[in-house]
């Protein structure tokens, strides 16, 4: 090959590489042009997390859109850690992805610190004008809307007014560094100044010192409360260890954390709102705009019951409620 040639190849090869590393998000083209390329940040690997994430794709591809055909899919394990979030959202930025996926509040707020024009459609956030993501949950006014995974404190503490009636004092486990967990709080603090009931917080930053805040309010209050509160979710064997051996109800805000040993919740279908944030992601690639598409807050509620719990601590759950119950054990 003459020298010249040899450079001309080696221009051509160097032009590739280029393209293939401005790729990810996984933008390719076919015959019929550009895919669809989403980037989906996740706060960590968590099985609601998780369900939420797999349910999108379910989703997407029910819409007509399935991952490697029409649109190509990135996803990335924020590992709950900001900077990382940040990193993974700039690199969505450059690799001008179409739309990014933002699961869990902190995943969303990193996302919209690095980019004001991409669509971003976050899922499982519980008060996302408190996070500072929308203007307000019917007129969003950016780039950003998604779905709420809120659950009221109230609901919750109605609840265990029917499993463990003469409870006085409320435990607050919850991590001092999520927008959704402190705004919850607020809430049970409000129902519990209406309802003549005191609230005991330990505020933990992260999962390393979940033993320690729930071993300072087992001999404190008579049930435990914690919202949709990833770092407490993260260290559920810890908690339930605590509280079960202490004799004290823990009540929760998610079906899995009722799965890893809390006592009880009235929650959402975390499948259900996998699949409602898919649909706002396929009216956003159907030319749709954040701006004014509302924040989709869930309706469909189902009671959560851990029967080895009950069990442990001797609490005989009403049948009223096991009825209607979605019942787990520990061991599932």
């Amino acid at each position: 090959m003459k020298k010249g040639m040899k450079k001309l190849v080696a221009v051509f090869m160097i032009m590739a590489l280029t393209v293939a590393a401005f790729s990810a998000c996984g933008g390719e083209t076919d015959e019929e042009g550009t895919t669809v390329k989403i980037g989906i940040i996740q706060l960590m690997e968590h099985p609601s997390l998780n369900t939420i994430r797999e349910s999108i794709v379910e989703g997407l591809a029910e819409d007509g859109y399935t991952d490697g055909e029409n649109i190509t899919i990135d996803y990335q394990n924020g590992q709950n850690d900001m900077s990382v979030m940040k990193s993974i959202v700039q690199k969505f930025v450059a690799n001008e992805c179409d739309v990014i996926i933002a699961i869990a509040t902190p995943a969303a707020q990193a996302a919209l610190s690095e980019t004001e024009e991409i669509p971003i459609i976050f899922a499982a956030v519980t008060d996302p004008v408190d996070a500072g993501l929308v203007d307000s949950l019917e007129a969003p006014g950016a780039n950003v809307t998604g779905t709420s995974d809120e659950v009221s404190a109230e609901m919750i503490m109605d609840l265990a007014k029917q499993i463990t009636p003469e409870f006085k004092t409320i435990g607050a486990l919850y991590s001092s560094g999520e927008d959704n967990s402190a705004s919850v709080i607020a809430g049970l603090k409000e129902y519990a100044a209406e309802n003549d009931l005191e609230v005991v917080e330990s505020a933990v930053t992260n999962t390393s010192e979940v033993k320690q805040a729930a071993q300072y309010l087992a001999d404190k209050v008579d049930v435990v409360y914690s919202p949709i509160d990833n770092t407490v979710a993260s260290a559920m064997a810890s908690a339930t260890d605590v509280f079960n051996s202490a004799g004290v109800p823990f009540y929760v805000s998610a079906d899995s954390m009722v799965q890893d040993g809390g006592l009880a919740t009235y929650g959402i279908d975390y499948t259900v709102l996998g699949k409602e944030t898919a649909h706002m992601v396929t009216e956003v690639i159907e030319g749709g705009n954040p701006a004014a598409m509302p924040v989709k807050k869930m309706s469909d509620m189902s009671i959560y019951v851990n029967t080895d719990t009950a069990k442990a601590l001797n609490i005989e759950i009403p049948a009223d409620i096991l009825e209607s119950a979605t019942v787990f054990t520990s061991a599932e």
